[in-house]
């Protein structure tokens, strides 16, 4: 089980401990995240004079499942709306993924917690009236199934958006909803792989590498929540709803960022540049005595101060490291340079001078380090799910802190499949 906060079976890692040595102890159980700007009342726990989030006045029905669809509606949630999941008799793929925890997915309830969850065949008489009163009082959908499929239900947007004209439908699917894929299934792996990332993850020469997240889910769930936003700013001027198409496929492109103007501009793909930037140097991961430090030095200024606080000064006066064309041309030889210094010393020892000379520096966490970095949790990112089937898991908090409105220190519970349905009969008024 957890104590103070701590992750079960959590280490604790040894650069957080050194770089944070002689400050006082951190009480997670006391922790709160106050956003740049806050006055009291504005922390991650209630105190009486927070709010629910944003869109606390928003319903959201939300028919998405496994990952890139769950994951927007997460981040809806998060910012105070109202999800009812509205997940098919089997429930939602992902609740039969690992690992574990009493019997529950740990991979569904980090994504789905705090929903409503109500269990409905679409082609049941039933469960569609109750599916249709959920509509009328909805101000969102949100779905990511093949194009076509909600269509012949006869809940396509062309149908939706005449008989609920404030309705904001949200379509997140593997190719979008024109284009000759756009019938086409697709998971992470599949839109990563045409979406060019993995040719520029890895090192050269290495076999193609896969993000270790799944990017092409959680960009196009973004976009996707960032389109409902937009949507709902909209209607507050217009009194309309709207049609919202995304595509995992176009996210993929869109979160290339220079790759395209380099491709574009040179004719040739970039290649995979490993641990650092293809186009700023020295900006990458170096080895220490102990493990490694990123430095990120992103213009002149930074690259002296980090000579001077390597007491490596005859750096910046050698022609091969005179400007950043040219240290991107002798990239090994400098890396070759700053590894003989860096080596010298402990990661928290470089860590302490390079924050001192104020060079962007920091640790190579895995993800036990990460959740532990006490940033993070002074930031209330690293959150309880309040349900006891949950075990003692914790999960990402919200990265939106908005002064004013709630950042809690817990979110759930974990929705039992078709668990709602009983309470949505009655406020929506069906009977039985």
């Amino acid at each position: 089980s957890a104590r103070a906060g701590l992750l079960p079976g959590r280490r604790v890692h040894r650069h957080n401990e050194n770089r944070y040595r002689g400050r006082a102890p951190l009480d997670r159980r006391a922790i709160r995240c106050v956003t740049p700007g806050a006055t009291k009342g504005d922390s991650g726990m209630s105190d009486g004079n927070s709010r629910p989030g944003a869109l606390a006045d928003i319903l959201v029905l939300d028919l998405t499942r496994v990952l890139a669809g769950p994951f927007c509606t997460m981040v809806l949630s998060d910012l105070g709306a109202r999800v009812i999941k509205v997940e098919p008799p089997g429930g939602d793929d992902s609740r039969a993924y690992g690992p574990w925890v009493n019997g529950e997915s740990a991979y569904f309830m980090s994504l789905n917690r705090g929903k409503e969850s109500v269990a409905l065949d679409l082609k049941a008489d039933d469960d569609r009236a109750l599916f249709e009163r959920l509509l009328g009082r909805a101000d969102v959908l949100v779905e990511n199934f093949r194009p076509g499929a909600l269509a012949r239900l006869g809940y396509g947007w062309e149908t939706l958006g005449e008989r609920y004209p404030k309705l904001i439908y949200a379509a997140c699917s593997g190719f979008g909803q024109t284009g000759p894929l756009s019938r086409r299934p697709a998971y992470d792996m599949v839109v990563q792989g045409m979406g060019g990332i993995m040719s520029l993850t890895g090192h050269e020469g290495s076999p193609p590498t896969r993000v270790g997240t799944a990017i092409g889910d959680i960009a196009a769930g973004l976009f996707t929540a960032v389109g409902v936003a937009a949507a709902l700013h909209e209607r507050a001027r217009t009194g309309r709803g709207r049609f919202v198409d995304v595509a995992m496929l176009d996210c993929q492109l869109a979160i290339l960022e220079n790759a395209v103007a380099r491709y574009f501009a040179t004719g040739e793909s970039p290649p995979p540049s490993g641990a650092r930037h293809p186009s700023i140097a020295p900006f990458e991961c170096y080895e220490s005595a102990d493990g490694h430090v990123i430095v990120a030095a992103g213009n002149e200024a930074l690259f002296r101060k980090l000579c001077e606080a390597l007491e490596r000064e005859e750096l910046c006066a050698d022609p091969r490291f005179s400007g950043n064309p040219q240290r991107m041309e002798n990239v090994l030889a400098l890396k070759a340079e700053l590894e003989r210094t860096l080596k010298t010393r402990t990661t928290a020892q470089w860590l302490e001078s390079l924050e001192a000379a104020g060079v962007p520096c920091g640790p190579l966490n895995d993800v036990g380090g990460a959740v532990s970095e006490p940033q993070a949790l002074a930031r209330n990112m690293v959150v309880r799910i309040d349900d006891p089937r949950a075990g003692g898991v914790r999960i990402a908090g919200n990265p939106i802190k908005m002064p004013g409105h709630d950042d809690p220190p817990a979110r759930g519970p974990i929705p039992t499949l078709d668990g709602a349905r009983a309470a949505l009969l009655a406020e929506f008024g069906i009977g039985g």
